[in-house]
């Protein structure tokens, strides 16, 4: 049940990504019409928001139970009374869930508009209100106090401080205008602070501004998966070596109960800045944060003892984490996907950089898991199988919990293969809409197997290191 149109591309990208869906191994294995449905569908289910919001639990300081309490608390004063339950997870203990409410098909239109960027739209759709930054056009005599509709310019036509907007918009729902129009696109205007309180949306999810925030931390369920799955312990020395903003290093350092070592790098400051905020925020000791190109992280020279930072000896880590800078493709919601295919096609040698670096850090007996947030076959199972020739010294593992569905064929890899890796794909369930009465029918057991599935597109693969060869 689509509300939005399916994702658009590039035309170049639409033309990759139909091939790669058509590639001979799927359709042998499902046939045309099984592989073309499941494209389609996935197409679709791009441009909706998940069906869950997530949120994991600083555990370091808080116990799952009392913060599924405060949440539940929470989420019926926001949501004036609706009776929305708070899940919590039996593979992934850390975690809660919430349903989202939507699409909300009847929800009025007010002329008094404002106009924000895609990603401030998408944002919208997951719970947020608007902030200024955000905001594109606004109708020409808004005011403070005005009630407002809400839409996002998802191909980027809108031109900033515009009184009307007849481009493509899609509406996203109805909010309270903190700001006149004036203030919000005067010279010295506020370049941040709310611009519009969101008050009824298209998808109904919880904000999460100022809630709680050294106890929870929104993040998508299959990238809580990826810290169980490295599975760090107490001591250990840990790398994740493309860390911002730092949801996967604090989570590592969360399981680590907060001894040992995690180093965080990324290679722009302003986001190291960020890894670090959150490391105090939720009140971690054992993370360091570095800015630093994970590519050049490995030291041909011996190192100053003193030296903390990189570069790094070779096998310096117990574990480490590597999810790599990729094209995002798995990200949800997304309207109009706007990189090029040369910017599409230039993360794959990238990330091989980045393994080759990880490999040769990891102590023999060490784990490696790579992950990345998009649905290439080229920067997933395809990077797999180079990584097995490349690196005789590596070998698949097992992953526990295994929540996702298995990898994807077209890259030669052997069933048994495919089936130690992880590919979460949003089309394994029908895309649905969810109102109250449904979420109230529905078995929690069922609701916890269409969470696992109605999330982002993302990968997982776990390597132990066998030697140092």
């Amino acid at each position: 049940m689509s509300f939005f149109p399916k994702i658009s591309f590039q035309h170049e990208v639409g033309e990759y990504l139909t091939k790669m869906f058509r590639n001979n191994e799927l359709i042998t294995a499902l046939g045309t019409q099984e592989a073309e449905s499941k494209y389609q569908s996935l197409l679709r289910h791009l441009s909706h928001p998940p069906g869950f919001t997530t949120v994991r639990v600083n555990t370091h300081l808080a116990s799952v139970k009392h913060m599924k309490k405060l949440l539940f608390e929470e989420i019926q004063k926001q949501f004036e009374g609706l009776c929305v339950p708070v899940l919590e997870h039996p593979k992934l203990q850390d975690i809660l869930l919430i349903p989202v409410i939507g699409p909300r098909r009847d929800l009025k239109k007010y002329a008094s508009e404002v106009i924000v960027g895609a990603h401030c739209g998408y944002a919208v759709l997951r719970g947020a209100h608007v902030y200024v930054p955000g905001i594109i056009s606004t109708s020409r005599f808004m005011k403070a106090g005005d009630l407002v509709s809400v839409y996002s310019d998802i191909e980027g036509k809108c031109k900033r401080g515009a009184k009307e907007f007849e481009g493509v918009k899609v509406f996203l729902g109805n909010g309270i205008s903190e700001l006149s129009r004036s203030e919000i696109f005067k010279s010295s205007g506020p370049l941040n602070g709310m611009g519009v309180r969101m008050i009824e949306t298209v998808y109904l999810s919880p904000s999460f501004d100022n809630v709680l925030p050294s106890n929870l931390f929104l993040q998508n369920l299959p990238s809580v998966v990826v810290g169980h799955i490295l599975n760090p312990q107490p001591g250990e020395r840990i790398l994740d070596m493309c860390a911002a903003p730092g949801g996967k290093t604090t989570h590592l350092a969360t399981l680590m109960h907060d001894q040992g070592e995690v180093i965080a790098m990324d290679k722009i400051a302003n986001k190291v800045k960020k890894i670090k905020q959150n490391a105090d925020l939720l009140r971690l000791n054992c993370i360091k944060a570095f800015c630093y190109d994970g590519t050049k992280a490995l030291s041909v020279e011996k190192r100053e003892d003193e030296q903390e930072g990189p570069p790094f000896l070779p096998e310096s880590f117990d574990r480490i984490l590597l999810d790599a800078p990729c094209s995002g493709m798995g990200q949800r919601p997304n309207m109009a996907y706007s990189l090029t295919l040369k910017e599409v096609t230039s993360y794959q040698p990238l990330q091989r950089k980045l393994f080759t670096v990880a490999v040769k850090l990891l102590k023999p007996g060490g784990i490696l898991v790579y992950s990345t947030c998009t649905i290439t076959l080229a920067e997933n199972e395809e990077q797999v199988a180079w990584a097995l020739k490349t690196f005789p010294c590596l070998q698949l593992q097992p992953q526990e919990p295994h929540i996702g569905g298995e990898g994807m064929r077209g890259t030669g890899l052997s069933p048994d293969q495919l089936k130690l890796l992880q590919r979460f794909d949003p089309s394994a369930v029908p895309l649905q809409g969810m109102d109250i009465n449904s979420l109230q029918d529905s078995r929690e057991d069922d609701l916890i197997s269409l969470a696992n599935k109605d999330c982002i597109g993302f990968f997982i693969a776990k390597f132990i290191k066998l030697n140092s060869k």
